[in-house]
């Protein structure tokens, strides 16, 4: 692993794919549940994603076999990222959403078939897969990777206290057409399409327990009723500076404060937690406050510190 897969400060980078459709006239996103064995967020519901690697900094074989020139990746993905690390998340998150939903954001100049796609599917799905494969698949196939078809949405950094810290890239685009989404059966076990909205009342129930950065992303997209209204905001939108999240331990559970909380840069955060059930607010109601209520993240008001 080299000094960009984990920095001095054992942060770990990640890419996300946010991955759109419309249906019936309604916004729907993908989900993938992780697998109950998981290391990090076991059980939860997440975008598909996952670690960049260090295959994916390999510059020089992507920038031949991508749809944008370097300037191009600079103005799309800066200006916070050089070009080889802007290019390393982009592979990541091409390489990922395949990987863990048989999602392949690629195309061949000899117009790729179904089949095609099918068979890389199969090859992604293989017992004993060899860390090089995504590297080989794209050099001796001659994909060109879609980058274009990319948008950043988000930057995410995992709080201070977590023991898994990741340094998160979410990328949004639509769901290409053609394609069908299918979890990879080990580190995903499930994958759900459904409306923001519907997202976040199942995770209110219980029935699709959603990680704390999926909770704020849905409850962003919850505002956007079709791809039109999303594709305009996706188009004029940047990283935006890094959202830092700090965990409050609790006995029982843990509160998670972001940063637009008014205390967010309070030293000492005092939280009672008797007062918890009564704080949790409904599906679309501003937040700024997570709680994790056995083993369910539920957005809370502010008047917890009353």
């Amino acid at each position: 692993m080299n000094a960009f897969d984990t920095n001095s400060a054992g942060i770990t980078q990640a890419a996300t794919v946010i991955l759109t459709r419309e249906q019936a006239g309604t916004l729907q996103v993908y989900l993938l549940k992780r697998s109950p064995k998981s290391g990090f967020m076991a059980g939860n519901f997440v975008f598909p994603g996952g670690t960049v690697d260090r295959d994916d900094l390999n510059f020089k074989l992507f920038n031949r076999y991508c749809d944008l020139t370097p300037d191009e990746i600079s103005v799309r993905f800066g200006p916070d990222l050089s070009d080889e690390h802007a290019l390393a998340f982009c592979v990541a998150a091409v390489r990922e959403t395949l990987e863990e939903a048989g999602i392949f954001l690629a195309s061949r100049n000899d117009l790729s078939s179904t089949a095609d796609l099918e068979r890389v599917n199969r090859l992604r799905l293989a017992a004993g897969l060899e860390k090089d494969w995504f590297v080989r698949l794209v050099e001796n196939e001659h994909w060109r990777l879609s980058l274009s078809k990319l948008c950043s949405w988000s930057h995410w950094v995992t709080p201070v206290l977590m023991k898994r810290r990741f340094d998160t890239r979410f990328f949004i685009t639509d769901m290409p057409p053609g394609q069908t989404c299918r979890p990879d059966a080990r580190e995903t076990v499930q994958g759900l399409w459904l409306s923001p909205r519907e997202g976040l009342a199942g995770n209110m129930s219980g029935d699709i327990p959603l990680s704390p950065p999926t909770l704020v992303t849905l409850h962003e997209l919850s505002k956007y009723r079709t791809l039109k209204d999303l594709h305009f905001e996706a188009a004029n939108r940047s990283w935006g500076p890094p959202i830092q999240p700090r965990l409050v331990p609790l006995t029982e559970g843990a509160v998670i404060i972001e940063p637009w909380d008014p205390m967010y840069h309070q030293a000492d955060i005092q939280i009672e937690p008797a007062k918890l059930p009564a704080s949790v607010l409904p599906v679309g109601t501003p937040f700024s406050r997570i709680w994790l209520d056995q083993g369910i993240w539920k957005p809370i008001g502010m008047k917890i510190d009353e």
